[in-house]
Formats: C-alpha cells, structure tokens, sequence
C-alpha cells in the first residue's frame, strides 16, 4: 500500500536519476493500481448507498427488508469484478483515438480561402508511459485531415523530456500549410520548462508565451502561458485584453490557452478560445468532480454573442493508461466562409 501511494514521487524520482526502465515499471503498476481503486471506491460507494436504502425503509416502516441488501462479501465481489472488467476496457478506449470534427462558420475567414482546417492536439503527456506507439496513432489521425495549422494545447510532454528526441522528430514530420502552434500547459513546467521548451521548439512548433501573430494574413492566433508558471516564481501572468487588442480586429482571432477558464475581460476580443487540460476526468465518474471546478468539460460551447470555447478531451493519458467515457480525441476544427456575423 505505502509503495502504491508514494509510486508517483519514487517514479519521478527514479526518472531524474537515469533509472528509466525500473521507473516505467512503476508507473505502469503504480498508476494502474490508482486507476482500480478508484474505480473500486466508485463502485462500492454505489453499493453502500444501495445498502443503505433497505435499512433505513426498516428503521421508517419497522421492517426488515435486509434481504434486499447485497451482502458485504458479494459487494466486495461486485465491486472488484466491475473495477477490473472497467479498467481493461478503458485501457482499450486510451488507445483508441478518433478525430471530432467541428465546423464554425465566420465571414472573417477569406471568402477565397473557403475552408481553413486547424488541427488540435492537447494532453498528449509523452513520457514514461505515453511513447512511440500511441503518439504514432495520434500523429496519423493529424495527417488523415492534411491540417492547414497544427495547434497543441498544453502538457504535450509529461515528465522528464529525456531519451525522447526521437518523439521531437515524428512531431516536426508533420506537414501542414500554415505553420504549428504551441502553449505551455502546466506538465511542461512540471518536466523542467527550458528543456520542455526546447523539445517542443524542436517538434517544429512556435510556442506562443503572450505572443500574437497574424498568419498569412489569413487570421490571427494567440497564446498564453499556464499559470502553473507562478508556482516556480515565473511571470506567466498576461493581460489576455490587451494582447488580443493589439490584433487586427477584423480577421478571425484563436485564443490557446491550456485551462478552460475564460476571462471575461477579453471577451469581444477573440473568435475561438482552444483548451484541454481535464480530460473531461479520463476516468468516469471523476468527471463529476472536474465540473465542480470547470463547467466547460468538454465540446464546443458558445460563451458570448460572437465567441466560442472549445475544450479538448486530450489526446493522451495521464496517470493511469485508462480512460473510460472520456475517449482520446484529435479534433478537427474547421473555420468556415458564411454568415453575415460570427
């Protein structure tokens, strides 16, 4: 048990120290014993609650309806046989990465252009566990959609970024029309955020830290850093108003930004704000506590007259190699010529 609770702080701490193989080991047990016994927990809760009924109609109408409860030994059973059978589903669904297609109509989007297709990755945490294999099913939904622009939201690296400069290389293998866009998520100053930095500059992105760009002269994209930043006496704090002002007002804005939080400051002042970060809880029910802290989880949602949110699932896994009602997703973001407003 005390191995289990400290797997995460022995395994970075393994990681730091070269010992890659002994702590890929410990990550795989450790994090899939997290992911069961959360599960475990989940499902004997229901049941408690399901034992709970009978006896407290027994205590109201002076009856015994005991029998209507499961017994401990059969919860116990129940409950394990669900974790499991869950569990190894949802290391099934980790690996299966479908492509969500969103499309958003814009007069602000040349009327010559017609189409501008952007692609966006976010929470692929490549480390220990997150390797060559699923970034390869990854990065071949990215090229199924041939991407005019290539966009990653945050925490593509996981832990240390060391022996993966062959995982850089696949990344800048991909193609794309108008250039690959990155910000920082909270795992990149997590991994060391200079090495995190240079890892993703040479996967071929230009990392946006409070910085805007007008494309082509087709539409604008910004990005912010994660305020994980301000935990490790970094200024990541930008004020999003006054970087979006500076752009052209009448071209399409993108907003990345690694957390789901809209500031609402710089409403009116983007189109499209892309984010991940919660992996709408990766393991159902978690997703019931994330929305206590974000009401956005997941999809594409229409937060003022003319902007829109539209939250990630994730890519990847973190912690445990599970997911489950939370499937990987690379999404396809299609900006659209029509309408008469946003």
């Amino acid at each position: 048990m005390a191995l289990m609770v400290f797997a995460p702080v022995i395994v970075r701490i393994l990681e730091k120290h070269g010992f890659e193989f002994v702590a890929r080991s410990l990550a795989y047990l450790g994090y899939t014993w997290m992911g069961l016994l959360f599960l475990f927990v989940s499902s004997i809760l229901v049941l408690d609650i399901f034992r709970l009924l009978p006896y407290i109609c027994g205590l109201i109408l002076q009856s015994d309806f005991s029998g209507m409860s499961p017994s401990p030994r059969v919860s116990f059973i129940i409950s394990l046989t669900l974790s499991v059978v869950i569990a190894g589903y949802g290391a099934f669904e980790a690996k299966r990465i479908r492509v969500e297609h969103v499309t958003i109509e814009t007069h602000k989007i040349p009327k010559e252009i017609g189409r501008l297709k952007i692609v966006q990755i976010s929470d692929v945490h490549l480390g220990l566990m997150v390797r060559e294999k699923r970034l390869k099913r990854i990065l071949n939904q990215v090229k199924s959609v041939n991407p005019d622009i290539l966009v990653s939201t945050g925490d593509l690296l996981d832990g240390q970024p060391d022996n993966l400069s062959h995982l850089a290389e696949m990344l800048s293998e991909v193609s794309t029309t108008y250039g690959k866009f990155a910000v920082t998520g909270n795992h990149e100053f997590y991994a060391g955020i200079t090495r995190a930095l240079d890892f993703i500059k040479n996967a071929g992105f230009t990392i946006l830290q409070g910085e805007g760009l007008t494309i082509s002269g087709l539409l604008n994209i910004a990005g912010v850093d994660d305020t994980a930043g301000s935990r490790y006496g970094l200024d990541t704090k930008v004020s999003e108003k006054a970087l979006l002002a500076e752009l052209p007002r009448e071209k399409f804005t993108l907003l990345l930004k690694h957390r789901p939080r809209v500031d609402k400051d710089a409403l009116g002042f983007f189109d499209l704000q892309l984010s991940g970060h919660i992996h709408k809880g990766q393991i159902f029910p978690f997703n019931l506590i994330t929305m206590l802290f974000y009401p956005v989880t997941s999809g594409l949602h229409k937060i003022d007259t003319n902007a829109w949110l539209y939250v990630s699932r994730g890519s990847g896994t973190w912690g445990p190699p599970i997911r489950f009602v939370s499937p990987p997703e690379v999404t396809l973001i299609e900006l659209a010529y029509g309408g008469t407003g946003d």
